[in-house]
């Protein structure tokens, strides 16, 4: 959550952030103000009824001492109805803080500065687009933060000109063979079985069979494996407590999103982030063991509330998915370069794979609750004509980490003692490294070939006992 402090000493800057993600947040802002403001007026007569007590309580004493019992009598009993009062500011204090905690959580995070002013999707500026053929044939289309432009200004971008250069030759550059959907494809091939998921499960959920569900584990474990140079590989429960889906903002504003076990008062979570980010929750961590990168392969469970009947067909949204998450806790100075490795990690296994994709630059309208800058990944699925997300990496500052309180203790160790000036909170990223069931299906259509067979990338070949395509005769 955002810091207190700056609400209440920067409120027309923390006014003006928020009102950049097209929500109006002024009067939310002005709630917190306003129980900030009684918290802090009960505490100060808390402790002056504290304060009190303690000088009638010397009082009591001396006039035992002086042998007046009844002086001291008279002050014991207004002590004890201060102590009555005390008790009643003290649960009015913590009620309030209470309050003051429930409106914090429901304001978003500020949106860094350089993330593009927008109200939403359609203004999100594209940052670049990849494709295997033309790039080799005719240059990359890459452009923006990651090949040396300036952060600053339109430099960023794609021109409208070359975004739609970029866009239709990568639309254009399929044949028919691609162009059948990834569910048709899994019909024919026998490798994919909406009909028994929704008989077993109901709808928007998915089973991949034979070598399909091959791939999901091969892909798993390849991407698992990319990420082993740097990051520690983690299986975290899939079942978490209130606490550690507040930590990252995904309670109380998504609870419709979210499957909950009432009885267990437990969440499915419904990504590795959830779990990863609550690793720290409540340390306090040496600088010198920042950053601490950890990726992790877990299912993902979301309700998808809202979605009947949009994009459903297929693996294009599903209620149940596997998908490999990689996340750092970090110093603000390491922030932006973890960002940039992230990003370049989700990108380099797009690459491998051979999908087509583009980076888009999240406009302040369209930004998650919790993140201050995020850069999405949409692999071109040629069967569908569709671009498809497939990763979100993004920077939360310190938001997170303020609801789960991670904090760490500035300098190496053998430094700095523990005293409250040397202790901040880490910034959190984590990204998507991938989400599979969109990436099976741009796969099986990019790789899908005239005889209706599907090739087997390179990278994926060792993981599945060398084989090197799903062929036709395959089908049931």
């Amino acid at each position: 959550m955002i810091d207190v402090r700056l609400v209440r000493e920067q409120t027309s800057m923390v006014k003006a952030s928020l009102a950049r993600r097209s929500a109006d947040y002024e009067a939310s802002v002005d709630a917190v103000l306003q129980a900030d403001a009684d918290w802090r007026d009960l505490v100060s007569r808390r402790e002056a009824v504290r304060a009190e007590v303690k000088a009638i309580s010397k009082g009591v004493g001396e006039a035992k001492r002086s042998g007046d019992e009844e002086k001291a009598a008279s002050l014991a009993a207004t002590s004890k109805e201060l102590g009555a009062q005390e008790q009643s500011l003290g649960e009015q204090v913590d009620a309030k803080e209470s309050e003051r905690r429930d409106l914090m959580l429901r304001l978003p995070n500020l949106p860094a500065d350089e993330c593009p002013d927008g109200d939403g999707p359609d203004d999100n500026p594209v940052v670049h687009y990849w494709n295997a053929a033309l790039d080799a044939r005719d240059g990359p289309f890459s452009f923006g933060i990651l090949e040396g432009r300036s952060d600053a200004g339109s430099a960023l971008y794609l021109s409208e000109e070359e975004e739609e250069k970029a866009r239709c030759a990568i639309e254009s550059s399929f044949g028919d063979a691609n162009r059948v959907p990834h569910w048709e494809i899994g019909q024919q091939l026998g490798i994919l079985d909406p009909e028994r998921a929704t008989k077993m499960s109901g709808k928007m959920f998915g089973m991949y069979r034979g070598m399909g569900a091959s791939l999901v584990r091969a892909l798993t474990s390849w991407a698992i494996d990319s990420h082993s140079d740097a990051f520690e590989e983690v299986r975290p429960p899939s079942f978490v407590k209130t606490e550690t889906m507040i930590s990252t903002g995904h309670l109380p504003k998504f609870a419709e999103d979210a499957f909950h076990m009432e009885r267990d008062d437990l969440w499915a979570i419904p990504t590795a982030e959830v779990p990863l980010t609550s690793m720290g929750r409540e340390e306090i961590l040496p600088e010198a063991e920042l950053p601490v990168r950890m990726t992790a392969y877990t299912p993902c469970f979301r309700r998808e509330a809202g979605s009947a009947g949009r994009d459903t067909r297929g693996l294009l949204r599903l209620h149940e998915f596997d998908k490999v998450e990689i996340l750092a806790y970090a110093t603000p100075s390491q922030a932006a370069e973890l960002h940039r490795d992230l990003l370049h990690r989700a990108e380099a296994l797009l690459r491998q794979l051979g999908i087509s994709y583009r980076v888009i630059d999240l406009c302040a309208g369209d930004l998650g609750n919790s993140a201050a800058r995020t850069f999405d990944l949409e692999a071109y699925s040629p069967g569908t004509g569709m671009w498809l997300e497939v990763s979100s990496v993004s920077w939360f500052s310190d938001y997170q980490a303020r609801r789960a309180n991670i904090r760490y203790r500035q300098g190496n160790e053998g430094g700095e003692p523990s005293s409250k000036p040397g202790i901040e909170f880490v910034h959190t990223l984590n990204g998507s490294a991938l989400a599979w069931p969109r990436v099976w299906a741009a796969l099986v259509e990019t790789n899908r070939r005239p005889d209706g067979s599907v090739s087997i990338p390179e990278c994926l070949r060792p993981y599945l006992r060398g084989q090197d395509s799903i062929a036709a005769k395959a089908a049931n």
